[in-house]
């Protein structure tokens, strides 16, 4: 059989017979045995519809174990697996299939006519999968052989396109190798100190890298099994800890478990251990979740286009509002924007990474991809960070987020943990505005806890020694919530878009 570089290193640590890997509400157990036998029936049926190595497909599906299936499958056949968004419309979807050009296109049943009718996907064969493993897709492969003759791949060679959530312009395809997926799942693997013991709560959407490699590949990897949930509900997740030992998640995770009362010690009694990323976690929630659980969550730091690039120690301080030290193999520095010189300890710059977890480049954009990468290698990551004198790597926020305002840089991040700080507060949003006299005005959107009686001037008083003058917000607004997309990153894009006028109108 040919060598495969990914799915051999998952096979060769898989267990063997019928050791549970998968328990999904409302289905039968899913074996290891299963896995090996879906995946090879659902490869059978790529190959038999034209998929050949190297082509790509593409699946808008809701979340279900067939899917993750279909994901082994396109490994062991050689194709790029191309996850979508479930929430993207038909019009964006238009965009993908003729960006990434896919050999086949999978899509729920009741979306197969929208699909149909959009002009790029002539070219494309369309099937569909539903999240109760129907479809036509399905149907397909419930006669095939269960066993398949892997393709031949190696390290360098694609196994997945991830868009980017393309806030500032048209999504970006990240190109991952076999050895970028490998590399990241072993590192995270024995970082965590998963094994076959482990019970991991999945409760993550698989369209994303969080979902799809973060959670599947270090429990594939540790022959652990999931406990499998279509999505994220409080209660549902709080039960499942009575059976499991982890749990990732984004922070909305972790802000809705603590409202819920049965929260405690004793709830959390069989866990060992809590993952937070995709979105910074406020030291507020850190704190909280320690004092009711008695367990300090455990931050992480990545990106679609890396994988997973630090950690929080295992063993160690876990300190709130840093993501930690670079996992094995990888590379972490601050550099200066403009000339890429490295930065001394604790100095504000751009985070650069490189390592074996960092992308080829985007997908059919050569001029893109060589203008984010520096001639030694290093790939320009738009994050702005600093490491400590310990070595712990803190997050400042998003180059494009960084605010010039009469010529001063203010970093968002420096603002919003102060307003956080401020009795009342449950969240803050810090933007740049344009405006008249200062180009940008450093403005705050903030989400007042239940019943706090906040006010602008309140929130002011309490900045006005704690924070520069060119640092301290023209102008507080008030928010219901702040505009989150899936995986709970606020979309700040979407704030400036909404305050863009504010002091334009004011100026008039």
């Amino acid at each position: 059989m040919a060598a495969n570089d990914f799915w051999d290193l998952i096979e060769s640590n898989m267990p063997d017979g019928a050791r549970r890997f998968a328990d999904a509400s409302g289905r039968a157990p899913v074996s290891y045995d299963d896995v090996r036998a879906r995946s090879a029936r659902f490869a059978h049926a790529l190959t038999r519809l034209g998929v050949a190595p190297g082509d790509r497909v593409a699946a808008q599906v809701d979340k279900s174990i067939e899917a993750l299936m279909l994901y082994l499958a396109c490994l062991r056949c050689g194709a790029a697996f191309v996850p979508l968004n479930t929430a993207y419309t038909a019009a964006e979807i238009g965009y993908f299939i003729e960006d990434a050009q896919p050999a086949l296109f999978i899509c729920e049943p009741g979306r197969l006519e929208d699909v149909r009718k959009l002009p790029q996907s002539a070219a494309t064969r369309v099937e569909t999968l539903d999240a109760d493993g129907g479809g036509s897709l399905a149907a397909r492969m419930a006669d095939m052989p269960s066993d398949f003759d892997n393709a031949a791949r190696g390290g360098g060679d694609l196994a997945a396109i991830l868009y980017t959530s393309g806030t500032t312009g048209r999504s970006k395809g990240a190109m991952l190798s076999h050895a970028n997926l490998a590399s990241n799942a072993l590192a995270l693997r024995d970082e965590w100190r998963f094994s076959a013991d482990d019970v991991l709560i999945h409760a993550l959407p698989i369209y994303h890298a969080h979902g799809l490699f973060v959670a599947t590949h270090v429990t594939l990897l540790a022959g652990a099994s999931l406990i499998f949930q279509r999505q994220f509900r409080p209660a549902d997740v709080l039960a499942a800890m009575e059976k499991a030992t982890v749990l990732m998640g984004v922070p909305t995770f972790y802000t809705r478990l603590l409202q819920e009362p049965g929260l405690d010690c004793e709830s959390v009694r069989r866990m060992r251990l809590f993952i937070s990323g995709s979105a910074p976690l406020l030291a507020e929630t850190h704190q909280a979740w320690q004092a009711r659980t008695g367990h300090a969550i455990l931050e992480r730091y990545g990106m679609t286009e890396t994988g997973m690039n630090t950690s929080n120690p295992y063993e160690g301080d876990r300190r709130a509002g840093t993501v930690g030290f670079p996992l094995w193999g990888v590379e972490i520095r601050i550099a200066d924007a403009e000339t890429g010189a490295a930065l001394a300890v604790d100095e504000v710059g751009m985070i650069e990474v490189r390592g074996p977890n960092v992308f080829s480049g985007y997908w059919r954009q050569p001029e893109k991809t060589a203008a984010e990468f520096r001639p030694d290698g290093f790939f320009i990551t738009g994050d702005i960070g600093t490491i400590d004198a310990r070595g712990y790597v803190r997050i400042v926020g998003r180059a494009k987020d960084l605010i010039i305002t009469g010529g001063l840089n203010v970093y968002p991040k420096e603002v919003e943990t102060e307003i956080d700080l401020v009795a009342g507060v449950r969240e803050s949003a810090v933007i740049g505005v344009a405006h008249p006299d200062f180009g940008e005005a450093v403005t705050a959107i903030v989400v007042a806890e239940e019943g706090a009686a906040l006010s602008e001037s309140a929130i002011l008083a309490a900045l006005e020694n704690r924070l520069a003058r060119f640092k301290t917000p023209k102008r507080v607004m008030f928010a219901p919530e702040l505009p989150r997309n899936a995986m709970g990153k606020v979309q700040k894009n979407v704030l400036r878009q909404a305050y863009s006028e504010l002091y334009l109108k004011r100026e008039r």
